[in-house]
């Protein structure tokens, strides 16, 4: 992974986005095979990559999701705590920068691949000066609602206990003051009904987690309350938090759910996509085309070189479908489709 690569995956989906401006919704100018990507694995994969971002953050990548890890006197930050079977690894990169103790993760969301550390982390170190009667020797941060789903005893296997959020937040937002930084933690509904975006504040880094994945078409996890909808606000709101500085480039750094690091054009290249996306699902499905009537005009065809996955968690095939879903409950609800 080389984070300051040449954006050959930008300049393509910019093509994509200027010719299907040109051409319109119904034309389609890449080939149908999609371009297939590993995941960013927990086992087997490559080597982890740390590379510093500015100030006292830094992103750690190959872990399953991306990290962000933030250091200081205080202690270690962790935005998400990646795959559980990469924590060993994970903690040697962090001690890299820091010999302190992990005192925080923020969870974006409940995926395995972002909460899968979270017991192995709980059980190092000693319990909290700040959180003695608890015995707590981390404190996990997360939505109310991702506590419910972890802590569901229907679940095969159950999660740990000692991997669920201690320290939920159910407003709108929670600040925290850490290792010398404003960290504002912002609810958004998008993948899911407890989706977080995390904003470190002198650093001016965004860590975004799924809502935002420059690596595939955007997760819509419709049984966890996610939604078309919410995930279009959610790179609505990213859009309006990040602060380019040349030409796009630069300003504002953006630490997604997975891939390399971006900025606010990677960012706005991404929106545009599935802007143009939901545009032309919105009209099929106006114009009361079917579910499999939508899968065989093959509305993403342009994009899927660059997003597309025939094989793995999230397909293009499930993508669509629940995109469609979603914009179709939102048009029954509604009586039109939403803008």
């Amino acid at each position: 992974m080389k984070p300051f690569a040449p954006k050959l995956s930008l300049l393509c989906a910019a093509s994509a986005v200027l010719l299907a401006a040109v051409l319109g919704p119904a034309t389609f100018v890449y080939p149908q095979d999609a371009r297939n990507r590993g995941d960013q694995n927990a086992s087997g994969g490559p080597a982890l990559e740390l590379l510093h971002i500015r100030g006292n953050v830094s992103m750690l990548a190959g872990a399953g999701a991306n990290i962000t890890v933030q250091v200081g006197n205080d202690g270690v930050l962790l935005v998400d705590s990646g795959a559980a079977t990469m924590t060993e690894k994970v903690l040697e990169s962090i001690r890299t920068l820091s010999k302190g103790q992990v005192t925080y993760i923020v969870n974006t969301n409940d995926r395995s691949d972002h909460v899968g550390g979270n017991a192995n982390f709980a059980r190092l170190g000693r319990p909290l000066a700040i959180a003695r009667a608890a015995q707590a020797r981390v404190f996990i941060v997360g939505f109310s609602s991702i506590l419910e789903r972890m802590s569901d005893r229907n679940l095969t296997p159950p999660i740990p206990e000692q991997a669920w959020p201690n320290d939920t937040y159910s407003g709108a937002q929670k600040n925290l003051s850490f290792n010398g930084d404003g960290i504002q933690i912002f609810h958004q509904p998008a993948s899911t009904d407890g989706d977080s975006i995390v904003m470190f504040r002198r650093a001016d880094v965004v860590a975004t987690g799924d809502i935002f994945d420059p690596t595939q078409y955007p997760i819509i996890d419709l049984k966890s309350g996610g939604s078309f909808a919410g995930v279009l606000e959610g790179l609505n709101r990213l859009r309006q938090m990040a602060i380019p500085a040349d030409h796009m480039e630069g300003g504002t750094m953006i630490v997604p759910g997975h891939g390399r690091l971006s900025d606010v054009g990677d960012l706005d290249i991404y929106h545009q996509m599935v802007t143009i996306v939901r545009d032309r699902l919105q009209d099929m499905i106006k114009r009361g085309m079917t579910l499999e009537q939508v899968k065989a005009a093959k509305p993403t065809r342009d994009y899927d070189p660059i997003y597309g996955h025939d094989t793995g968690n999230w397909t293009t095939d499930m993508f669509i479908e629940a995109a469609y879903r979603s914009l179709s409950t939102q048009r029954d609800t509604s009586g039109r489709a939403s803008n």
